[in-house]
């Protein structure tokens, strides 16, 4: 049997253990998209004392049923199991008057997580009523922790935890979990840097995805085993994704087929799609509030910045609609292999988009020694240079408010050194933007996949240049200092994260 170590999660298995030290009954919420890890944190904090259930949209009488067994067993009296429950009021009712419940409450805080609840809530719409008024009358003045626990992300939000919701205001804590950060793939995998960087790139940080690429194979044969081969745990998953999700999935993949082939003004994707801009908006607001899709301004612009571009958020799905969904055709008559070569060609033009994101990530968690307020991309005119040619583009803009300094920087993600002079092109794009933050400190970076050609004793002091051997040493230093990693064996050894 594999043995699997839980590491990452501190923080959130924290806080989890602070609100389970208060008081008595308590609610907490824990929500996340789908295979990020909510199960294992939950199941991991709470250990033997409580019960882990997991709902389906099978509706309620089903539900109650699984769920009155799985509490019988653990409190061992099957008069649980036995009895006949039309509603979760009645069940819960007859839980919190059980003597067997009651003494394992009085040995300690008994937690009950509820997974999925957003099933419930689809099958019964009075649920988060229903729930309410277990919690006010029958948990509040009891040992016991609830936790109510979902991967859609829009009900989550809008029927839990909302102002509008029933719910709204018995909550002792909640939690969002997100992705894993860069910084952990180097416990999944023995590759190297560029390699780590190419995985981030196609799985982003989601665990159960990591964990479905194999560590004895390369990075191009786990994408073709494990992504684009028929029948491969990541071959569907995207479509699965949206089919939890969404209603009419079809013309929320071809605004993400857009954006993934390179239209990102929504001008674009209405010209791509074929759909009036009244219908693309209303889509790309669904994408917004489930966090599919984000928004980007300009540094330093309005959130009301009218020609805003649209990107996915996720690495996978952005690989998925770039290289899979176009390809299924081919992949579905065993032809793979010509995928992939499809893919190292246009690989690397794919990867440098994705190594902004990547860099801005790792300088917003300090990867420069210092922190930052905002980061982000910028883009304008520059009125000096004639019309057509006049877009100017910096990969990213970081302000500390704190030090008055602004980070300008350029990433480059070519097979070929950069050289210096880069700089002096980075000093010129910016002229413009610097005007806005005049009499603060201005520090200039390059970060580079292949190192760097040129005199560099002859680029200035305010000028930072990381390649990617640079970069590693960063960040592993200060993993090393904060979440020590130990190296990974064989199989039987890998590592499970929440």
């Amino acid at each position: 049997m594999s043995q699997h170590n839980f590491i990452d999660r501190e923080e959130e298995m924290e806080i989890l253990e602070k609100s389970y030290s208060k008081g008595k009954g308590g609610l907490f919420i824990v929500y996340g998209r789908r295979r990020v890890g909510k199960t294992e944190l939950i199941s991991r904090f709470i250990g033997n004392r409580g019960i882990y259930f997991l709902a389906t949209n099978e509706g309620d009488r089903e539900n109650i049923r699984d769920f009155q067994r799985i509490i019988s067993e653990f409190i061992g009296d099957s008069s649980i199991n036995a009895g006949l429950f039309q509603d979760w009021y009645s069940l819960f009712s007859a839980i919190v008057n059980n003597s067997s419940f009651r003494r394992k409450c009085s040995l300690f805080k008994f937690i009950i997580a509820i997974d999925e609840f957003p099933y419930l809530i689809e099958a019964n719409r009075s649920i988060p009523s229903i729930f309410q008024k277990i919690f006010d009358s029958l948990l509040i003045d009891q040992n016991v922790m609830l936790i109510l626990s979902g991967s859609s992300i829009s009900i989550m939000e809008g029927e839990v935890l909302s102002y509008k919701s029933p719910l709204y205001g018995r909550r002792m804590g909640q939690l969002r979990l997100n992705s894993l950060k860069f910084r952990y793939l180097k416990e999944f995998f023995h590759y190297d840097m560029t390699d780590l960087c190419r995985t981030y790139f196609t799985l982003g940080g989601i665990p159960e995805y990591l964990l479905k690429f194999e560590h004895n194979l390369t990075f191009h044969e786990n994408v073709y085993q494990n992504i684009l081969s028929k029948g491969a745990p990541l071959y569907e998953e995207a479509e699965f994704l949206l089919r939890t999700e969404l209603r009419a999935p079809r013309n929320y993949s071809l605004i993400l087929r857009s954006i993934a082939h390179g239209n990102h003004t929504l001008g674009e994707i209405c010209s791509y799609t074929g759909m009036d801009k009244s219908m693309v908006s209303k889509y790309i607001d669904v994408l917004m509030s489930l966090e599919i899709i984000r928004p980007e301004v300009p540094f330093g612009a309005s959130e009301k910045f009218k020609r805003r571009l649209y990107w996915i958020s996720d690495p996978y799905l952005s690989f998925w609609f770039r290289y899979v969904l176009p390809n299924k055709s081919v992949i579905e008559s065993s032809n793979s292999k010509d995928v992939v070569a499809k893919i190292i060609d246009d690989f690397e033009l794919y990867a440098s988009e994705q190594f902004e994101e990547l860099m801005k990530a790792l300088v917003a968690d300090g990867i420069m020694g210092k922190t930052f307020d905002m980061v982000s991309r910028w883009w304008g005119r520059n009125k000096l240079k004639r019309k057509g040619e006049d877009i100017e583009e910096i990969d990213i803009v970081a302000y500390s408010s704190a030090r008055k300094e602004l980070l300008i920087a350029e990433c480059k993600w070519t097979s070929k050194p950069v050289s210096v002079t880069t700089v002096d092109t980075l000093r010129i794009k910016s002229k413009q933007l610097l005007d806005q933050y005049s009499g603060g400190i201005i520090t200039y970076a390059v970060f580079s996949k292949s190192g760097f050609v040129g005199d560099v004793k002859k680029i200035g002091k305010d000028v930072i240049l990381m390649d990617l051997n640079e970069i590693e040493k960063k960040l592993f230093n200060i993993c090393e200092r904060e979440f020590p990693f130990r190296k990974m064996g064989d199989e039987s050894e890998r590592k499970v994260y929440g």
